[in-house]
């Protein structure tokens, strides 16, 4: 057993074959890009086939590869469940799935995990049913879990190399030149299938909309497709927006968000040209309605506003008050419509934004980042992956990538959850170390990390309750009194890797 720089438990056996978590830089060194295997595509030969299957077959997919989707859909993709279920019905078995995060809506995946077809999983997140059976020891192999920019690190380097990526696209031309902003189940930017489709061996391309060539603007180009094949459907546009955004009235989200943008507001990045990314949660939106208000009264602008896009960043840059987007994935139908006409919408990949191998992730330019959390403990460590109960419901996302890099961190929450404390003494699983915490909201107050003796300073005569991150946590146990500790078995379902690719934390079954 290895103990790594957070004081988890690592078991030797994955200690040795990922390395553990040492800091957040102690795994960034050179590396040799991956290579894929290209069979050059001929003049005149179609890159067209009927269905789902011939493309299958054309790829020559055989049992042990590994396949990749894109999650940009969200709750309304419909293109893995189909490829999987035509995969299962031509009698594959042991294929490793790499899409870049896990859906409610990909609950079928258990059955094909129950019945060998599915034998590895690497991915952002798993939530509801797939992540409860996960976290029950269904599948043999461990899940790897990866933040944005380390799955992205991950196939820059060959450590995830994808034999096939099945890529959903809102518009494609019949040679393959793919737009995320024309058709009928538009999604915006593809952010995350640009990296699988620029290293996968082979890349299909599965749409719903043939536009004549060429179909501008080009996301994924033609050089990087080898088939396309056209559905009836590849995903309810309704879905990508389910779940993800809302605008909140609750009072104590509303407070949190005042709380932030005061912090924000008052911080020493608050200036003509401040960079920032929010979530997409209640408080969330809430944080950047209180930011508008102030950037008015106070004639600031801000550079660009950086991740996954909701309407509420749209309309900061329609005012004039955001100069750019900076768009990896989008959240809602504004956004996407945005990235279509707006000049000053820009689309990136995943490695443009978060690879901490990349020669210059955006991330590394971002003054402040806003984001979520399950749980903080008094060393500042953040779960977003696993719930009270210890069942697996989240996704890593861009979390440990974004708070790494970006000037001020800032992680918003309750202090309680129902009769859960959401400030505790040890979190359940780290995703997100202490050491890339510099500030949690909550809505009794705030607590800088000591590490930020600046902000300290910076912030002494701000009027916002301030607290030691310990006296939330006795605030929260006070109120609904200290959890029990999770029963978990001997069995690791998930390994989590830090952003380079060391195991910062492991999940064991429930």
């Amino acid at each position: 057993m290895a103990i790594n720089q957070v004081n988890k438990e690592i078991p030797q056996e994955y200690a040795e074959k990922y390395q553990v978590y040492a800091g957040e830089l102690a795994h960034i060194n050179a590396y040799q890009e991956a290579s894929r295997k290209i069979e050059p595509i001929r003049p005149r030969a179609s890159k067209m086939v009927k269905d789902l299957r011939e493309a299958i077959e054309k790829t020559g997919l055989q049992d042990g590869m590994t396949i990749s989707f894109h999650h940009h859909f969200r709750e309304g993709d419909f293109v893995m469940n189909r490829v999987m279920q035509e995969i299962a019905d031509m009698g594959f078995r042991n294929i490793s799935i790499a899409p870049s995060s896990i859906a409610n809506v990909h609950a079928p995946l258990i059955d094909h995990i129950k019945n060998g077809v599915v034998t590895n999983i690497t991915s952002s997140g798993l939530r509801d049913k797939v992540g409860a059976a996960i976290s029950e020891g269904i599948l043999e192999n461990p899940v790897v879990i990866r933040s944005h920019g380390g799955r992205a690190r991950a196939i820059a380097t060959g450590d995830l190399h994808i034999d096939v990526a099945f890529l959903g696209a809102p518009s494609s031309d019949a040679y393959g030149n793919v737009n995320g902003t024309v058709g009928k189940a538009t999604c915006g930017s593809l952010g995350y299938a640009m990296v699988d489709a620029k290293y996968a061996d082979k890349v299909v391309i599965i749409t719903d909309t043939l536009m004549p060539f060429p179909n501008t603007p080009i996301s994924i180009p033609q050089t990087d497709v080898d088939y396309v094949v056209e559905i009836d459907a590849i995903g309810d546009p309704q879905g990508i927006a389910k779940g993800a955004t809302r605008f909140t009235k609750n009072p104590k989200e509303l407070l949190i968000a005042e709380y932030a943008a005061k912090i924000i507001t008052n911080s020493p990045y608050y200036k003509n040209g401040f960079s920032f990314q929010t979530g997409t949660g209640g408080a969330s939106l809430a944080v950047s309605r209180f930011i508008r208000e102030a950037m008015i009264k106070d004639d600031i602008k801000a550079g660009f506003a950086l991740g996954g896009i909701t309407n509420a960043m749209v309309e900061l840059a329609e005012e004039g008050l955001v100069e750019k987007i900076i768009d990896v994935q989008d959240f809602d139908h504004a956004s996407a419509l945005s990235l279509a006409k707006n000049a000053n919408h820009y689309e990136i990949d995943a490695n443009m934004y978060a690879s901490p191998l990349s020669k210059g992730s955006v991330i590394n330019q971002l003054d402040i980042a806003i984001l979520s959390a399950l749980e903080i403990d008094t060393d500042y460590n953040v779960n977003v992956i696993t719930g009270s109960d210890g069942v697996i419901r989240g996704a890593s996302g861009g979390h440990s990538d974004t708070s790494m890099a970006c000037q001020m961190s800032m992680i918003i929450a309750p202090l309680v959850r129902g009769r859960i404390p959401t400030v505790v003494d040890t979190v359940n699983t780290v995703v997100t170390p202490g050491t890339s915490v510099d500030v949690v909201v909550t809505e009794l107050g705030v607590a800088i990390n000591p590490n930020r003796q600046d902000l300290i300073e910076h912030f002494k005569k701000i009027d916002v309750p301030q607290f030691s991150i310990e006296e939330l946590k006795e605030k929260a146990y006070s109120i609904v009194g200290e959890p029990m500790p999770i029963q978990y078995g001997d069995k690791v379902v998930a390994l989590i890797e830090y952003r380079d690719g060391s195991i910062i934390d492991v999940v064991k079954n429930v």
